[in-house]
């Protein structure tokens, strides 16, 4: 079989995906990766190189790919006990396995000509990032619409869904971006929150510190005559809620600044957290049963709609597929599997949606999701 090895320059096509109970999966294909040799790198062997720095696979692995090729420096083969010198370029020929998303639709709302808007899914990324290159919705856009280029004017985390606002051009983006900078931009999100959230608008604006390491931000609660220096950013949010069923909350949510997890754990600070946001239900992994929970967890799990979105997206295991779905590759530490190693297969969306941007002369919108009613 003669191997097809792809770059960034390759785009994402319609056949490159496979949709299989409820997710989206990208067919596993050879890309190159690409990097340059940091001066911290120099001096060490280019085995040594990737087992200390890539630790996802193991030191054999990295032995057998510099000698058939898979890992070559400055575009040759090179023996194991190679040292690798500053700024070398470095490449590693991969058979590639992205982690499945929801298999829903990216719905375009609007398409003018510098601007497209999209209801963008829980659980997909906006852009490339990490393991995920075709699986995100600029890919997606690419594959199904021949939507290229595209610019993200804003953020949506992967597990957060709704409007995302695309220029099709960077003197475009370069407009919005001026204007978000200048605060020109208003934000409004919706939230499913856990409890009777108050009647009246609240405001929090509460310093926001976000751990890289955890992937988790925390609220510091302080003012200027502490003794004790805050170390996170300003942060400010408005809610008003929207409704109440007496276990949940429907909260609209604006964001005056935009820092991690803003709205998450502003919510979490005001003791109504998202219902279904397990990183902020608790500090610990969210236990599916409601033994040993605290109130607020068990309120969440004892709503029978908390999971009448995504249940019938199943918990998937890790299934074998065959050669029909794609090409097993003799090397790679993934295959047979479809998807890569330490993805859980619990994958769910928040219950944090954006429903609008406004700014001057302009204002896009996007339709609230089904969980936003409490009937």
């Amino acid at each position: 079989m003669e191997i097809v090895w792809q770059t960034p320059a390759n785009p994402p096509e319609r056949h490159d995906y496979i949709f299989r109970n409820g997710r989206r999966h990208v067919r596993p294909y050879y890309f190159e990766f690409i990097s340059h040799v940091k001066n911290r790198w120099a001096g060490k062997t280019i085995v040594d190189l990737f087992a200390e720095e890539f630790k996802g696979r193991p030191y054999e692995y990295y032995v057998s790919a510099v000698k058939c090729g898979r890992i070559q420096v400055d575009g040759q083969k090179v023996p194991v006990s190679y040292i690798v010198k500053s700024s070398q370029k470095i490449s590693h020929f991969l058979h590639r396995h992205e982690p499945p998303v929801l298999a829903l639709d990216v719905s375009i709302l609007n398409k003018e000509p510098d601007v497209v808007t999209v209801c963008k899914p829980a659980s997909v990324p906006v852009h490339p990032c990490g393991q995920y290159r075709k699986n995100t919705v600029v890919g997606i856009l690419q594959a199904d619409y021949n939507l290229a280029p595209l610019f993200p004017i804003h953020r949506l985390d992967r597990l957060v869904s709704g409007l995302l606002i695309l220029a099709r051009n960077a003197s475009k983006a370069d407009i919005f971006r001026q204007q978000i900078e200048a605060g020109k931009v208003q934000k409004q999100y919706v939230a499913r929150v856990i409890g009777v959230f108050p009647e009246y608008e609240k405001l929090v604006d509460v310093n926001i510190n976000y751990n890289a390491r955890e992937g988790r931000s925390t609220a510091e609660a302080g003012n200027s005559s502490s003794d004790t220096t805050l170390k996170g950013k300003a942060a400010c949010t408005k809610f008003t809620r929207i409704s109440t069923n007496g276990t949940h909350s429907i909260v609209s949510c604006e964001p005056i600044t935009g820092r991690t997890h803003q709205i998450r754990v502003h919510l979490q600070y005001a003791g109504h957290p998202i219902a279904n946001d397990k990183l902020y239900l608790s500090k610990e992994v969210v236990d599916r049963s409601t033994e040993g929970m605290s109130a607020d967890k068990a309120a969440a799990n004892s709503d029978p709609s908390l999971s009448s979105n995504f249940g019938q997206i199943c918990s998937c295991e890790n299934e074998e597929y065959s050669s029909e779905d794609f090409s097993i590759d003799p090397m790679c530490t993934n295959c047979p599997n479809l998807a890569p190693k330490g993805y859980d297969g619990h994958e769910e969306g928040l219950w944090l949606h954006c429903v609008r941007y406004s700014g001057p002369g302009w204002i896009y919108e996007c339709p609230y999701p089904d969980w936003a009613s409490l009937g």
